[in-house]
């Protein structure tokens, strides 16, 4: 009886820490490694299980380090967690990724660079760095965010696929090489460079290459959300893979890839509504809301002469999603249906004119076709603070994209050693955009609460508001632009160089056409060139930049 009331008290005076390890993306972390050493510098290790959970049991009341660390993850290190006697500190650690700071320092192998590209905000990502990347494409664009960082300007951050802007984009393992955020005050882009994001594509192999991966998660483990009455069944499937390879041995070769991803996610309705007797009764329930993705892009290589080389890609998503619109306090009947297609092809011919100058010509063209259907033949009902019901109000809801894109870019090196690496083209854009619209042609009664709401099925009030739609439902827009630069990248010293351009932008549906932006930027590395190797680059820079008139905005004027 001593033993086990002795037993007792001791454990009463011991704590605990637990938690769960996430990465940025909010994706669990396990195998993490989770010491927690107390103020004598004695320490405790567990390692997190597959849900990124870990528990330290066994602790004496007091203050403790907690710090976790996982592979290619930065160390986090907590030294203000308190452990009270018979109690559990919950912690929630958050990893972020270190393969930027790994590439920076890589980047500059412990010496400065005054080139205009070599900027310490720049990262370029190759190899083991993109394997470390998300698969899916969405949760891939969102990493590629977070590293480059906050961008400037209105417009956000910009992502570049082959030298084009937006479009799709590639899988994990079809991608050679990222750079970010490279070269800010160039002349080359219409936008600041801080955010940009670009993305050079893997060509095809000399040998017979080949690798497929598959991703599957269910709901089996997955605990009920809490303020649901229900489980709704959930999953995520994804598969694909790519192959490549050569045509004519040393002549041509392709690169196919091919992936599809199914998920099956749930949303939860938290609402308040009547039933048949005009009682007040709350709606909970989780539903089951599925999407679908499939996209494939080959890739050819050819090589016309020894300094001609051609590159054609295609690229086609098909994009499906429905009963979207459901969750919170929109009920089942506004879910509505949404399916995109998505066609790109894209062609690159470059050209070496000499030992010192080179020509690349691109063009692409796009078409896609998006399409929304949702009932809106009877009016929506919106009671603030219960619910949202009724119809889905979009109709037939179409919009067909057609846009094209022509660059010519060239690239020399002028004076005896090269001081002066000049680039200069021009970009021809065109769009045109047929959208059409019927949402809210079945119109929308709004409540302020529940009470007016029965009040108004009694007869005894009217809704607060009543907004419909009428009207021709189709519009259309088309623009053009243009842009065409010069920049001249000038090493004056070991220790200086100064990079000099102008850009010139203009496009249809604006009437300015005053439209020149100058760039200007510095790079100076006090004591270059010396016995003693510099170790600190001072850079400066000054540019205009334009922010386009969005063709969106013509089409809602229409």
């Amino acid at each position: 009886m001593v033993l086990v009331a002795w037993t007792g008290v001791f454990a009463q005076q011991s704590g605990s820490i637990s938690g769960q390890v996430f990465d940025s993306l909010g994706a669990v972390v396990p195998g993490a490694t989770v010491v927690a050493t107390d103020v004598s510098g004695k320490e405790k290790k567990v390692t997190s299980n597959r849900q990124g959970e870990f528990n330290i049991t066994g602790l004496a009341p007091g203050n403790y380090t907690v710090r976790v660390s996982a592979a290619k993850f930065a160390l986090y290190e907590n030294e203000e967690i308190s452990v009270a006697a018979g109690q559990k500190f919950e912690l929630t650690v958050a990893l972020t990724v270190e393969a930027v700071a790994e590439e920076v320092e890589v980047s500059g192998v412990g010496q400065v660079d005054n080139d205009p590209g070599n900027n310490a905000s720049a990262t370029v990502l190759t190899g083991k760095d993109i394997e470390a990347l998300p698969d899916d494409p969405d949760e891939l664009a969102a990493a590629l965010q977070a590293l480059a960082g906050p961008s400037a300007g209105p417009g956000g951050g910009q992502i570049f696929i082959d030298g084009f802007q937006d479009g799709r984009l590639p899988p994990r393992d079809a991608i050679r090489e990222i750079r970010i955020n490279q070269n800010p005050f160039s002349a080359e882009f219409d936008r600041l460079g801080f955010g940009r994001i670009e993305i050079l594509t893997r060509p095809g192999s000399d040998r017979w290459r080949g690798q497929a991966n598959f991703n599957f998660n269910d709901e089996s483990l997955n605990s009920r959300n809490p303020f649901a009455l229900n489980r709704a069944p959930s999953q995520t499937r994804n598969y694909g893979g790519n192959f490549s390879g050569p045509v004519t041995k040393g002549k041509s070769s392709f690169f196919f890839d091919i992936n599809n991803r199914e998920l099956d996610n749930g949303s939860l309705i938290n609402a308040i509504v009547l039933d048949p007797a005009l009682n007040v009764v709350p709606f909970r329930q989780e539903l089951t809301i599925p999407s679908r993705r499939f996209s494939t892009g080959p890739r050819f290589d050819y090589a016309i002469n020894q300094n001609n080389t051609l590159i054609v890609r295609y690229g086609f998503t098909r994009f499906n999603a429905t009963s979207q619109g459901i969750g919170d306090l929109s009920l089942p009947s506004r879910a509505f249906e949404t399916t995109n297609k998505e066609h790109e092809i894209r062609i690159t011919e470059t050209a070496i004119i000499n030992a010192k100058t080179v020509n690349e010509t691109r063009f692409s063209y796009e078409w896609d076709d998006r399409k929304q259907l949702g009932d809106n033949t009877i009016p929506t009902i919106s009671v603030a603070s219960a619910f949202v019901g009724g119809g889905a109000q979009l109709g037939l809801n179409t919009n067909r994209d057609r846009n094209w894109e022509l660059q010519n870019y060239t690239t020399t090196s002028l004076g005896k050693s090269g001081q002066h690496t000049v680039k200069f083209g021009v970009r021809v854009r065109g769009i045109s955009i047929e959208n059409r619209s019927e949402s809210n042609f079945g119109g929308t009664y709004s409540f302020i609460n529940l009470d007016a709401y029965r009040n108004t099925i009694l007869g005894t009030a009217a809704p607060t508001q009543l907004s419909i739609t009428a009207g021709d439902p189709v519009a259309k827009v088309s623009q053009r632009d243009v842009g065409v630069f010069f920049t001249d990248d000038w090493r004056i010293s070991p220790a200086l160089t100064l990079s000099a351009g102008l850009r010139y932008e203009n496009q249809s549906n604006i009437s300015s056409n005053a439209n020149f932006a100058p760039r200007f930027s510095l790079a100076w590395s006090p004591g270059a060139g010396g016995a003693r190797q510099p170790k600190t680059v001072i850079r400066t820079g000054f540019g205009i930049f334009y922010e386009r008139f969005s063709e969106n905005f013509t089409l809602q004027a229409n």
